[in-house]
């Protein structure tokens, strides 16, 4: 996602719409910020915490005097390499792939405060090594991503843009071992079985990628995964446009309607 080249990039409410099944007794909401660390989403060296809480006490904290009612219910942490993740690389700023500044201290400094963790795997940066991952071996990064998940107790997000001709039969490999290792929860409470992907807004972006999402894994009747983020253009647009693709997600009405199921 492009826009997470800030250090926090906010993701609203009305980006991830859920469609809910008719016995549901909720509305799913996803208030969610995409977290970059301090060096541009590398996470390439472990956080000091009390830097850290100075840092983001306002996430956790969001009246700032200490009653701890969260600005979010959603973190990612933003970005893992996925050739890295297939590889378990170990080098000065990773660890078995996963970046060492992602540590179960960052992990539990929100899930302490009731806001659930996840890791997203690629980013905008990382579309070739998408691409060469799931051209190499699919199955083994998405086991080793569920194992990633299980190890730190998070969620996993798909962050894969390649616009034109995406390697759908290779991402399908990955998430089929990914759910042959964590199989889809619908309660929603086990952490690690949270898979959620990042489509575009509307269908004039990653439109191959919605059209095999929405079909394959976004089913009310046979979910794969749990929901879709709506990416939004990176450029200047005006709000009521944006507000429009928001509408058409819900409603269903895009060319490549999206469904995003509640967890």
């Amino acid at each position: 996602m492009r826009a997470k080249a800030l250090f926090v990039g906010i993701l609203g409410a009305t980006l991830v719409v859920a469609a809910l099944p008719a016995d549901a007794q909720y509305q799913m909401q996803v208030y969610g910020l995409y977290h970059c660390y301090t060096d541009a989403c590398s996470w390439a060296s472990v956080p000091n915490m009390t830097t850290f809480d100075t840092d983001n006490h306002w996430v956790i904290d969001r009246n700032m005097d200490n009653t701890y009612l969260p600005s979010v219910n959603v973190v990612v942490l933003s970005f893992v390499n996925p050739v890295k993740l297939m590889n378990l690389t170990n080098d000065s700023g990773d660890v078995n792939g996963i970046p060492i500044g992602m540590t179960t201290s960052v992990v539990n400094y929100f899930q302490s405060r009731g806001i659930r963790v996840m890791f997203s795997i690629g980013g905008f940066s990382y579309t070739k090594d998408w691409d060469k991952a799931l051209s190499s071996n699919p199955t083994k990064l998405g086991t080793n991503a569920a194992n990633a998940a299980k190890q730190f107790n998070v969620g996993i997000e798909i962050d894969y843009e390649r616009s034109s001709k995406p390697n759908l039969t290779g991402l399908q490999q990955f998430v089929s071992a990914y759910r042959a290792a964590i199989p889809y929860d619908a309660t929603g409470q086990n952490y690690p079985a949270r898979l959620t992907i990042d489509l575009g807004d509307g269908d004039t972006y990653l439109t191959a990628l919605d059209n095999y999402a929405t079909t394959n894994w976004l089913s009310t009747t046979n979910p794969v995964l749990d929901y879709a983020n709506a990416l939004v253009a990176s450029q200047g647009t005006s709000v009521s446009t944006l507000e429009g693709g928001g509408s058409n997600i819900s409603t269903g009405t895009a060319a490549c309607p999206h469904s995003h199921l509640p967890n």
